[in-house]
């Protein structure tokens, strides 16, 4: 297929089931495309497979039986290799096969398959944990008809849907509650897959696989190295393996994992953290632990059982059961928050004396904020070693030159100076390192800030002047590139058909959630609890800012909500939810989309602001009703036309949030240069006075 088909065909599925009642969501989008897009791959797989026996001279055995292959139900053809449309099921006759007939045949694959580690048992795993939600058996023919066009026959082929398919998994990000559960930016792990760097004949494992991301990335890493039949046959059959609680993940990661050449994943679909610790033996443990666990769940008492530090934050558990899982030698890399750093609850302190002890901890990389599209706190990655206790531990703080985000991303660039300083754990600007007698030995605390830096020296009136001119500079740009994108973008933005465009109320769009005071004496400044939202103050530029914390959480907002202030003068204020559950007070109320992105919904909330100020009623405190929010009308396009939309208004507003913030630079540099020039006149060159002397010396 010619390069940009493939994308073209996803988008066109995506309009698809934007018609269909039931897909709601980029969740139930990329659901439905994958149990079509598996099937797909199934059948040229025994195309292949079939071809090359009779090259072979030797029979073949189809895994599929005959009316439930593709080529029979999904894409009849003639003789003459054209699509069959008298013998292609349609309408009612097509949803009936699929549910009661197809369906129940694949799913039965589980119980007819040999071995979990076949790929018969996959498909009896996949088609037991989905449903076919379309309604409409016209319209799953037209989807059915797009995914025949695509090709699984090349390599090439193959690259380019793996790449669209990690696409879809990173636009789950916007599809509300869990997307962004889903997708760890893949600079990142190649970073961690670099500095673990595994071989061919380890045992590769992540226990909170989600969509298979960092198996995938080991597989592209050791694949170069796979010289023989039998290194291939390693990492096909003994090198890669995963757990995955959730059905849709579960489903996505194996997906993933075959776009990716991997033909029969192991993955295991179960409760990773049900599994005692005291029942696992060295037979079970691994060479090297990649992961990213889900943090700020709430575990079952009856799951907290089987750890011996009892919490209810699933992270902490995760690392507990990742350390036991290594075997003796074995190298782990973890991204958790930064705050397991320096925490001083008794779980905190108690999983960092355990780390420090039973593992040599000999690196943590902090992130900055953005790395993270779907988590609102910051994170860290921990790489150690397990056998040997830590003794010292290098830190390397990640300054990316921009403001991480949507249209500026986490790039492998970014992290070309980590990897390399990383190997001798060389000290520098941003690394530094530890020893662990340093350490308070009643709190274990790791500090994640550079002890060695000092203040910025005193900056001249021309040094300041010079500063000021590169910010001018790159304003003058910033602005330059906003015009030209604003008249590039000018049909495809401001000139829309909005004839297909469907007007309801935001009723049909979303649900509310709103928000409940908590008491003074129940929340604190000290990061213990659930991160506690007390109203528009506590917004940044995009996501909100957490400066409390509490143990009673009543009301809460999760990831890719939209925060709305309804109560007091900041009326009408939105924040985009980033962090996995935050609660929120009276003043705010969380609007969650369905049937509508995220995205679009944020940017059609964002220019509310007026009109929600002009509703507000009370002297004291102004306020807004849920009838206000709920009645509000909107015109929603087709999932493909939001997501473009969303696109070309995102990346708009990432320049003018940077030009915002250039703005502020620009105000703090300019009091720095009245400072400067006051203290130069009254005390002489580079001299100055008060605490900054040291630095000045």
């Amino acid at each position: 297929m010619r390069p940009g088909v493939f994308e073209q065909t996803f988008k066109n599925i995506d309009d698809v089931l934007w018609k269909e009642a039931d897909c709601t969501t980029e969740l139930d989008y990329t659901e439905q495309t994958s149990w079509m897009l598996f099937l797909k791959y199934l059948d040229d797989l025994e195309k292949d497979n079939a071809q090359k026996a009779e090259l072979a001279g030797k029979p073949y055995s189809y895994i599929i039986e005959g009316q439930y292959r593709w080529a029979k139900w999904a894409a009849p053809r003639k003789k003459d290799g054209t699509f069959d449309h008298d013998k292609a099921l349609t309408g009612k006759d097509l949803i009936e096969f699929v549910d009661r007939k197809l369906f129940p045949y694949l799913e039965g694959f589980r119980e007819r398959a040999e071995h979990p580690d076949t790929i018969e048992y996959k498909i009896g795993e996949i088609f037991g944990e989905i449903k076919n939600k379309f309604s409409s058996g016209y319209s799953l023919r037209d989807a059915l008809e797009l995914i025949d066009g695509l090709r699984f026959r090349s390599q090439a082929e193959k690259h380019e849907l793996s790449h669209l398919y990690e696409a879809k998994i990173r636009n789950m990000g916007n599809a509300g509650r869990n997307g962004g559960e889903y997708y760890t930016p893949r600079p990142l792990i190649r970073a961690m897959i670099r500095v673990t760097d595994p071989k061919i004949g380890e045992r590769i494992y992540d226990g909170a696989a989600g969509s298979c991301g960092f198996l995938c990335e080991a597989f592209d890493y050791l694949l170069p190295e796979a010289k023989t039949t039998r290194d291939r046959d390693t990492l096909q059959k003994r090198t890669f393996f995963a757990k995955e609680k959730k059905s849709l993940a579960y489903v996505i990661g194996i997906m993933n994992m075959i776009l990716h050449g991997i033909e029969a994943p192991n993955i295991v679909h179960t409760n990773t953290l049900a599994e005692n610790l005291a029942d696992i033996q060295q037979k079970d443990r691994f060479d090297v632990i990649l992961a990213n666990p889900p943090f700020g769940g709430k575990e079952r008492p009856e799951i907290q059982q089987n750890f011996p530090i009892k919490t209810g934050e699933t992270a902490f558990l995760f690392l507990q059961h990742f350390i036991k899982m290594l075997k003796a030698g074995g190298r782990g890399a973890i991204v958790i928050k930064n705050s397991f750093l320096s925490s001083l609850d008794g779980a905190s302190v108690a999983m960092r004396k355990e780390l420090l002890e039973s593992c040599n901890l000999h690196t943590v990389l902090d992130m900055p904020s953005g790395t993270f599209q779907g988590a609102g706190v910051k994170t860290v990655v921990l790489f150690f070693e397990k056998g040997t206790s830590t003794r010292k531990i290098w830190f390397y703080k990640l300054n990316a030159a921009r403001n991480l985000g949507k249209t500026s991303p986490l790039d492998d660039g970014d992290l070309t100076e980590f990897v390399n300083l990383q190997r001798s754990f060389e000290e520098g600007e941003n690394s530094w390192s530890i020893d662990i007698e340093s350490i308070d030995q009643a709190t274990f605390g790791l500090s994640a800030s550079n002890p060695s830096r000092k203040q910025a020296d005193f900056r001249s009136p021309s040094a300041l002047m010079t500063a000021l001119a590169k910010i001018d500079e790159e304003s003058s740009r910033l602005v330059t590139g906003i015009n030209e994108l604003l008249e590039r973008q000018r049909k495809s933005l401001f000139d829309l058909d909005r004839a297909d465009w469907k007007t309801t109320t935001l009723e049909t769009v979303c649900d509310l959630i709103s928000g409940q005071h908590i008491d003074a004496g129940d929340y604190n400044s000290d990061g213990v609890g659930i991160g506690y939202l007390t109203g528009p103050s506590d917004f940044g530029l995009l996501h909100p800012i957490v400066s409390k914390w509490t143990l009673v959480p009543k009301r809460t907002a999760l990831r890719n909500d939209i925060l709305v202030t309804v109560k007091g003068s900041g009326v009408g204020k939105v924040n985009l939810m980033d962090a996995e559950e935050l609660a929120i007070s009276r003043q705010l109320m969380a609007v969650r989309a369905k049937g509508v992105s995220t995205g679009f919904l944020y940017a059609f909330l964002s220019m509310q602001f007026s009109h929600f100020q002009s509703l507000a009623t009370g002297a004291a405190i102004p306020g807004i009703s849920r009838e206000d929010v709920l009645g509000l009308k909107i015109a929603v396009p087709s999932t493909a036309e939001q997501e473009r939309v969303f696109e070309i208004i995102d990346e708009i507003q990432s320049r003018t949030q940077r030009l915002e913030a250039i703005c502020e630079d620009k105000k703090a540099l300019v009091a720095e240069l009245n400072n400067s020039i006051l203290k130069q006149a009254l005390l002489g060159h580079g001299r100055v006075m008060g605490p900054v002397s040291e630095a000045a010396e």
